[in-house]
């Protein structure tokens, strides 16, 4: 697939070490990687898969007349990241480096330090103050075993109040308590009440709810699904097949925290809704010139090769908020072409580019990855196009019912009188939209409880081929 411009210097580059520091980001190896042997990789794995590559001069290879003359370059920066940062076009909120593809790894699997708590920090505009507020909880977590409940408000960490400098450090230890808040009057009031959290190593299962609503005439299923994690599709794809079973007639999709995650997965979720569309274009992903362009299908296979349960709608309903991003948004973009989508909630993210990760060995495969270092990159490399050339949504997709979830009476989630969802049932019922439900009070969301994790807002095939 790759184009023959890719030069012999790109390819073939040796990079001397003597005179470099080393790079200890290994304690228990006897030659650490330099800093310049790292670099070498974040350079040439940009040069040749960025899909932002030709705006950035600094990654043309037609700049540099000498092997020594790119070296140069590289020694311009004092570490991997500031490398890596230089490199990235200013536009691009999602590329990203880490120093332990592990904890990448990890992350991409499901598998982090949590208390259980997933909560959305938001700043209350008329006076600047920061509370946090519970949108779910984890089963066999902390935040389970201690009684946080979605809904919960809180003001303070560790009894420090939160603000926009401090929240991002107070909320990353392993153990912290949260001091209770509430709503009264448009004002934040504090409660004497304190709860203690700890993280522990835990993999979450992103199938949350599955619920069959019956109304008067219709069966409706409910689905809550808050990661594409392709480890567990065999749980989506049962999730779906009790649907079958239950007989739905109409499907909503809650996605209103569902960051995104693997491609394929959300492939699959499109084809599972549908099934009707099997073999017709699903997305078409557009890279770099150094590349040709890779089209997806509906299909008929999960990644463990099992059959895909289809429900054969023509209709689907979507929840989502300003945490709704990349898969979930392919999902949406991709389906609209072939179906209704009836998009319920706040405009999502707004990201329709994809990223793989990327190991320093000849072909940026985990496979023969340099031993010395653990560095891998996750940069953008193709943006998602569907069926109908729809692509570049930058500023998010804008529901066709807007509700904005309410900080103060958020409902429990799936619940048919939660306010999202009872917009759905209504419109499943009576085919008639909700009206536009903003609340009187400015808030601004700034933060969620997945902020600082590799995998946050990310949408990613998992190998190149």
């Amino acid at each position: 697939m790759m184009k023959n411009k890719i030069t012999s210097l790109l390819l073939l580059l040796v990079v001397s070490t003597t005179f470099i520091a080393c790079f200890e980001d290994r304690d228990d190896e006897i030659n650490p990687a330099s800093t310049l042997e790292i670099q070498d990789f974040v350079w040439r794995g940009l040069n040749i898969f960025y899909l932002y590559k030709d705006q950035i001069p600094a990654l043309d290879e037609n700049n540099y007349a000498t092997t020594a003359e790119l070296e140069n370059f590289l020694d311009n920066y004092a570490t991997p990241e500031d490398l890596f940062d230089a490199l990235i076009y200013s536009e691009d909120r999602f590329s990203f480096i880490v120093s332990d593809y592990r904890v990448l790894e990890d992350a991409l699997a499901g598998i982090s330090k949590s208390n259980g708590m997933k909560f959305g920090l938001v700043q209350l505009q008329s006076t600047g103050e920061i509370f946090g507020y519970v949108r779910y909880v984890l089963p066999n977590t902390s935040a389970e075993n201690e009684g946080v409940s979605r809904g919960m408000i809180f003001n303070r960490v560790d009894g420090t109040t939160l603000t926009l400098e401090n929240y991002n450090s107070l909320l990353a230890a392993d153990t912290y308590s949260i001091g209770l808040a509430e709503f009264s009057n448009g004002e934040l009031t504090e409660l004497d009440q304190t709860i203690t959290l700890t993280k522990n190593e835990y993999t979450e299962n992103p199938v949350y709810i599955t619920n069959t609503i019956e109304l008067e005439d219709k069966t409706v299923g409910y689905l809550m699904y808050n990661a594409f994690n392709n480890n567990f599709d065999d749980v989506l794809n049962n999730a779906i097949s009790e649907f079958q079973a239950d007989n739905i007639t109409d499907l909503v999709i809650d996605l209103r925290y569902n960051g995104g995650g693997s491609i394929e997965t959300s492939n699959d979720l499109a084809s599972m809704v549908t099934g009707q569309f099997n073999g017709q274009l699903f997305t078409t992903q557009v890279y770099n010139e150094n590349f040709e362009n890779q089209e997806r299908y509906f299909n008929n296979e999960i990644s463990t090769g099992a059959s895909i349960n289809n429900l054969n709608l023509n209709k689907v309903y979507v929840l989502t908020t300003g945490s709704t991003a990349s898969a979930s948004e392919l999902l949406i973009s991709s389906l609209l072409p072939y179906i209704e989508v009836v998009q319920i909630g706040t405009t999502t993210t707004g990201k329709f580019q994809g990223s793989v990760t990327l190991y320093d060995s000849p072909d940026f495969s985990r496979a023969g990855a340099n031993i010395n270092h653990r560095y891998a990159m996750q940069p953008l490399i193709l943006k998602s196009v569907n069926a109908n050339g729809f692509t570049d949504y930058t500023d998010g997709l804008t529901p066709d019912i807007i509700i904005e979830e309410d900080y103060a009476n958020l409902g429990e989630l799936g619940n048919p009188n939660e306010p999202l969802l009872a917009a759905a049932l209504n419109e499943v019922s009576f085919g008639r939209m909700a009206p536009t439900q903003k609340s009187t009070l400015q808030f601004k969301e700034i933060a969620e409880s997945e902020m600082n994790q590799p995998n946050f807002q990310r949408m990613y095939i998992e190998t190149f081929e």
